[in-house]
């Protein structure tokens, strides 16, 4: 029996056959150029992949409510921690309609950067990232069509927030294996890029910080106990170098260093989230090694429709797990095509992680899944963000720029071997820090040793 090229899971074995090739996103036709003339994205992918009413042959609809009654029908569409934890520990997510025009799955400018900046990036034979022409990047994705693993794998660590920056209010709850919140925290976290700037080289050139590609902080608000606490990344351009880490704890009322590459511990007591689990990308990319494709496919993931700027704060409902508070509320739309990438912590001799698995959305090269495993290869923990617009009906937040802003939402990091759960918001306002993007004055106010002590005491 012949089989047509193009029947009704021609998509999925299209994907399946892909495997570990780097070939250009779309299956139908190639997405990129679509994306550039500002078309739909539809005539790149087969029903199937756009939509869970076909792929399901109407089995789960747009709309419905997934739980462990009808999540085998979407199984090989979620990543193994997601699966077991509507399976088994009560989560549920909604459906909601596929994402095709790729312009509400970006901040406006960085998607103008990468289509400006398109086909002007180069590695080079370290594995940094440089404009053909020799320079630190310009800004938007290097390699919005990757042509290597680690060509895949820089969209994520040059540039987080994908602004030139911004400051997170957080609520962070942390549960132990019953369910019940152990600790609460508020933080805010924020970034500032040098390199990698949309406008292009940026005020750093040829400063002290030219050697830099970005500041980051890390303060804590509350509770009374930590409040003060506050830790400073400061990133080398050269992915080879290790970042400069100090911290300011109130016990010691001084700021000190810490080991470079202490990175696979909690920040705080209780919480699940190490610094390299941040973005899924929280190390310089050239101290992890062995990057490969292992595989293509098509997703469930929350990358729209997830601010909840008409509720208080912002803050998510939750549900699930032996209490009801284990897992925030996701909406998940079908993410028709991922790019699934392995990396190794080949700088990091003493991590507990041996590996790392990350899917990335080819749409925008964002992270819509990342598990670690370790060194044995058991499963150890599960970061899954939530992303969007903030657009919820007639209420809209703004960039400078006037378009809506997109960030992420919320964040679950599950240790599966322990089972405990560690799941923050970004919320309007924490301890009088409001979420804001390309803020003037953040280097000064909080990304200097003098800062994080002045605002610990």
């Amino acid at each position: 029996m012949r089989i047509r090229k193009y029947d009704f899971n021609y998509g999925r074995r299209e994907l399946l056959a892909r495997g570990g090739a780097m070939v250009g996103a779309g299956l139908l036709a190639p997405m990129w150029p679509l994306v550039a003339k500002g078309a739909d994205i539809s005539k790149a992918y087969p029903d199937e992949l756009l939509s869970v009413d076909a792929y399901t042959k109407g089995a789960i609809k747009t709309g419905d409510t997934v739980d462990a009654n009808n999540v085998d029908h979407v199984k090989n569409l979620l990543t193994p921690v997601q699966y077991m934890q509507v399976k088994t520990m009560g989560r549920r997510f909604k459906i909601v309609p596929t994402t095709t025009d790729v312009s509400k799955l970006f901040p406006h400018a960085y998607l103008d950067a990468t289509l400006r900046n398109t086909g002007k990036s180069k590695l080079d034979a370290d594995g940094n990232v440089w404009t053909t022409d020799g320079k630190p990047w310009i800004g938007g994705l290097p390699f919005p069509d990757p042509k290597s693993a680690l060509e895949a794998f820089a969209n994520l660590t040059l540039s987080w927030g994908r602004h030139d920056n911004a400051v997170y209010a957080i609520q962070d709850h942390d549960l132990d294996e019953y369910g019940n919140v152990n600790y609460a925290y508020e933080f805010a976290w924020i970034e500032e890029q040098v390199a990698c700037r949309l406008g292009g080289i940026g005020p750093y050139a040829g400063s002290e910080h030219a050697d830099r590609l970005r500041y980051q902080t890390v303060l804590f608000t509350g509770p009374s106990d930590v409040k003060g606490t506050a830790y400073l990344n400061s990133w080398y351009y050269d992915q080879r170098k290790y970042p400069d880490l100090i911290g300011y704890v109130p016990a010691f009322k001084r700021v000190r260093k810490f080991p470079t590459n202490q990175r696979f511990e909690p920040l705080v007591a209780g919480m699940t989230l190490y610094l390299s689990d941040a973005w899924a990308a929280g190390d310089p990319a050239l101290t992890w090694g062995n990057y490969r494709v292992v595989g293509r496919t098509s997703m469930l993931s929350g990358v729209s429709d997830n601010w909840h700027g008409d509720l208080d704060n912002w803050v998510a409902p939750t549900h699930g797990g032996p209490k009801g508070l284990t897992f925030f509320e996701y909406n998940m739309q079908m993410v028709p095509e991922a790019i699934i990438v392995e990396a190794e912590p080949t700088g990091y001799p003493r991590a507990p992680v041996g590996k790392k698995r990350v899917w990335l959305d080819t749409r925008n090269l964002q992270v819509v899944g990342y598990e670690t495993y370790d060194r044995r290869g058991a499963s150890l923990k599960s970061f899954e963000p939530s992303w969007g617009q903030h657009v919820k009906g007639d209420l809209i937040e703004t960039e400078n720029d006037g378009s809506p802003v997109w960030t992420w939402s919320q964040v679950m990091s599950h240790d599966v071997q322990t089972n405990r759960m560690t799941r923050f918001t970004q919320t309007k306002e924490i301890d009088g820090i409001k979420s804001s993007r390309n803020t003037e004055g953040l280097y000064e106010k909080y990304l200097t040793a003098q800062a994080i002590g002045r605002l610990g005491t």
